[in-house]
């Protein structure tokens, strides 16, 4: 494509919707570069009325020779946190401040304008309040909550008591470091104190990093689990089950998306529009609080695309530290023992395979798992039963975040991962093949 750019750096944000009939920025070369600035995903955006999703990911980028039915690999070369202190923690809907669904649909309880301006009067909760009316609109507040700073080395975090979150309060564009072109409320306006004196070790990553949907939607919705809450929904963002089939998947979730990774993301509109937000300082598996630490930072990634690789979701290949144990390569010692094993009982051969990992999302943890299989056998010409035995012996089910996103992973066969064009990624990743 001409006029295709070796690097694109990102600095402006969607307004909580991905559309791919919007302009996306780039276009960036196959093979290129793109650096974005990403600012805190959740809660913000969720206080922040009148952006139309949970999170403010990156404006998109086209991706040249990138159609729908390829696939573009998207290799995550480093991930910094910018931000010096966040605010998290379980939160509770505020009922008569959305219609319907409160991450995309907040409505002010005082005037009933929908997607109100807002101004700040003040910390806390009743802070941020309707332009039009002065109501305290924000549909979200604390059930529990915390206010956390990391150290300078960003390695590890320390939750605050309520003196030390209040004084934060009053700086928190500042020590969120929100961009200029960046319109969230930052949530330690808030200063919720729950939790003090609490150490957590820092391992960032991105909870957004994907590929435009083929249908206007929210992008904390791209996902199977979230995405239902659109089906037949009373806002204007509603969708049908088909419509949802449109999805890319891009809001996983998963702690294993981290510098290091390489995400295969399908194409579903021309040019991919490849898009990054939410990032997490840290995350156990599962995101139970619903939330974890969300983070302004600044990403780097390699794009590639794969020609004619159709995928229906996320399929990655993630740092072998971050594999099950029973998916980690067979190391050269082992396969010697099982090579004097086999003889012993006649086999002339031993399989050679090696680690993928596939994403399943559904409206709950066994809807996903169910999708994550069938996505897995559909990608490598297997069964369902036989990429179930396969994921219980040499893999695993992993849970991205409740209530559904799933990682189907387990050692594959080298020829069913060569066939569908994947031994590259392998060979790049593990060094095998």
């Amino acid at each position: 494509m001409a006029g295709a750019n070796e690097k694109v750096t990102v600095t402006t944000y969607t307004n909580g919707i991905l559309d791919p009939d919007e302009p996306m920025l780039g276009p960036v070369k196959d093979g290129g570069i793109i650096e974005a600035n990403t600012m805190p995903g959740c809660w913000g955006p969720m206080i922040t009325p009148h952006l139309r999703g949970g999170h403010e990911v990156t404006q998109p980028v086209y991706v040249e020779n990138a159609e729908p039915g390829d696939a573009v690999a998207i290799k995550i070369r480093e991930i910094t946190v910018t931000s010096a202190a966040t605010a998290s923690g379980q939160d509770r809907m505020v009922d008569g401040h959305f219609l319907g669904d409160p991450f995309v649909a907040k409505q002010c309880p005082g005037c009933g304008t929908m997607h109100p301006e807002t101004t700040v009067e003040g910390i806390g909760e009743n802070a941020i309040r309707c332009a039009n009316c002065g109501a305290v609109v924000s549909p979200f507040q604390f059930e529990h909550g915390y206010t956390v700073v990391f150290d300078e080395a960003r390695s590890l975090g320390v939750t605050l008591d309520k003196g030390a979150a209040e004084r934060i309060a009053g700086d928190s564009r500042n020590y969120a470091k929100l961009s200029d072109s960046c319109t969230q409320h930052s949530v330690l306006l808030f200063a919720p104190h729950d939790l003090v004196g609490t150490i957590s070790r820092m391992r960032p990553f991105m909870g957004q990093l994907g590929t435009t949907p083929a249908i206007r939607m929210p992008d904390s919705h791209n996902a199977g689990d979230f995405g239902v809450f659109l089906l037949g929904a009373p806002h204007d963002y509603a969708i049908t089950a088909e419509q949802l089939e449109l999805r890319t998947d891009g809001h996983m979730d998963i702690d294993a998306v981290r510098p290091g990774t390489i995400v295969l993301a399908p194409v579903k509109v021309p040019g991919a529009g490849v898009y990054m937000g939410d990032m997490h300082a840290l995350q156990g598996d599962g995101e139970i609080a619903g939330h974890t630490m969300d983070v302004a930072g600044i990403i780097t990634v390699q794009v590639e695309v794969v020609k004619g690789r159709k995928l229906e979701g996320p399929v990655l290949f993630p740092l072998v530290e971050d594999l099950p144990y029973l998916a980690r390569p067979v190391s050269a010692e082992e396969r010697s023992r099982a090579k004097m094993l086999a003889q012993k009982w006649g086999l002339s051969a031993l399989e050679e395979s090696a680690p993928i990992s596939i994403v399943g999302t559904g409206a709950d943890l066994n809807k996903a798992t169910e999708n994550g299989l069938q996505r897995a056998a559909d990608l490598l010409g297997m069964t369902v039963p036989e990429v179930k035995n396969r994921a219980t012996i040499t893999g695993a089910i992993e849970i991205g975040r409740l209530p559904g996103v799933v990682q189907v992973t387990f050692l594959a066969p080298l020829k069913n991962l060569e066939s569908v064009g994947l031994l590259p990624f392998v060979h790049e990743q593990y060094g095998i093949g």
